[in-house]
């Protein structure tokens, strides 16, 4: 009988032989009910209670959510032949932009402009030649989840002859006559005229119309439809960096020059009559008696400019086509106040030895002569794209002789235009 009040502990083999049994029935799965409730000891809910050791295993967490967001370039990541040409533009499906960032590959970050929307991004510049780019690109869904794009890509290598460089007349802070026309001369034809003429501008201050005229594939000018105010400046852009000229040629770099206009120098030459009147703002400040061609050696009439001004030049028959055994042959090593208007050898300047014939008979080989002492006074007044109107002789100015824009007028003159 068992004693009573203290309880009898119990051997230390039977605990452990207890122990034992319980545990072995636990492995066992217990009761019928805990079995059937999937409940163990410590009653909490397993989620993988049933399943084998391996199923338990291969339950993975749930992905995060991902962006709506769709992003797209018209460039294709990892390119390596890029046209230059290309207007690089990222888009955004089911979402909005939050930043575009293009740079040369690790260097400058380069401009570029969203839409209104913010779905749109689109580079303000060409690209250049054979050089890496990289775009990072970082949109945001109506959720805020954001999606990102990174764009690597190289554009295709251009040799000189495959790119034409754009060189403006006159010089950048150069003053000038009134009648000075803008002279852009591309070294590489250009034959995508519209194209080119619509990236080439000309503003003044005061405003002026005026228009570009194509002389050829080489050569564009931009005229006012009338003579430069005085002291109007002049801003020349041209946005031609990588732009398609035609025939696989580009544009090599933009181009931007300013000038101002001096005052107004027109000079009225009349070959019959043998004078010549110099009109300063619109005065006539110095009349100049002058000799112009003889017989077989006319001066051309029509609206010349001056093209350069050298104040001592050798002149030389044989550089106008005279022989040297010809009677007419000249080699003068020293004539002054030389201002050349025609390409093919006219000139105003000195001519000491004509001073007798001045102002009564024409006795040069087409220049127009003049003294020294005139000259001179002539030669400090004037400036490049003033203009010499000569009248008085039945030869005329051949187009392209010289700057001979103002010999059209301003509706034939815009014609030539590709616009």
């Amino acid at each position: 009988m068992p004693f009573i009040g203290t309880p009898s502990k119990v051997p230390v083999a039977a605990a452990a032989a207890l122990v034992l049994s319980l545990a072995l029935a636990g492995c066992s799965g217990g009761s019928t009910e805990d079995q059937a409730s999937g409940r163990q000891g410590d009653g909490s809910v397993d989620g993988n209670a049933g399943l084998a050791p391996d199923d338990a295993g291969d339950q993975q967490p749930d992905a995060p959510p991902t962006s709506e967001a769709k992003v797209s370039s018209n460039v294709a990541a990892e390119a390596t032949d890029v046209a230059v040409d290309t207007s690089v533009t990222m888009r955004v499906s089911d979402g909005t932009f939050d930043s575009v960032v293009m740079r040369v590959h690790q260097g400058t970050s380069l401009d570029g402009s969203f839409n209104d929307a913010k779905t749109a991004w689109t580079a303000d510049e060409l690209l250049e030649p054979d050089t890496a780019y990289e775009v990072t690109a970082k949109a945001s869904d109506a959720s805020g989840l954001v999606a990102r794009q990174r764009t690597p890509f190289t554009t295709t290598a251009l040799s000189l002859a495959e790119q034409t460089y754009a060189n403006i007349t006159p010089l950048d802070g150069e003053t000038v006559g009134v009648g000075m026309p803008v002279i852009v001369q591309f070294d590489v034809p250009v034959t995508r005229h519209a194209a080119f003429e619509k990236q080439m501008s000309v503003t003044s201050t005061p405003s002026q119309r005026g228009s570009w005229h194509w002389m050829s594939d080489s050569e564009a000018h931009w005229r006012p439809a009338t003579y430069w105010s005085p002291g109007t400046i002049v801003n020349v852009e041209l946005s031609v960096n990588s732009l398609d000229a035609g025939n696989g040629i580009y544009g090599q770099m933009d181009r931007s020059i300013s000038f101002d206009v001096g005052q107004s120098v027109v000079m009225r030459a009349n070959l019959r009559t043998d004078q010549m009147g110099v009109f300063v703002d619109g005065s006539l400040a110095r009349t100049i008696p002058i000799t112009g061609g003889k017989r077989g050696f006319q001066t051309r009439s029509g609206i010349k400019l001056i093209v350069e001004k050298i104040e001592s030049k050798r002149m030389d028959a044989a550089t106008v086509g005279i022989e040297r055994d010809d009677p007419e042959y000249y080699n003068i090593p020293r004539v002054e106040y030389t201002q050349r208007v025609t390409f093919t050898g006219e000139f105003l300047h000195a001519a000491p030895w004509s001073v007798s014939s001045q102002g009564v008979e024409n006795v040069s080989h087409g220049c127009v002569g003049m003294s020294p002492e005139n000259a001179a006074w002539l030669f400090g007044l004037t400036h490049r794209g003033d203009p010499v109107e000569v009248t008085g002789t039945a030869r005329r100015l051949e187009d392209g002789n010289g700057w001979t824009d103002w010999n059209q007028s301003y509706a034939e003159w815009k014609q030539g235009s590709a616009l």
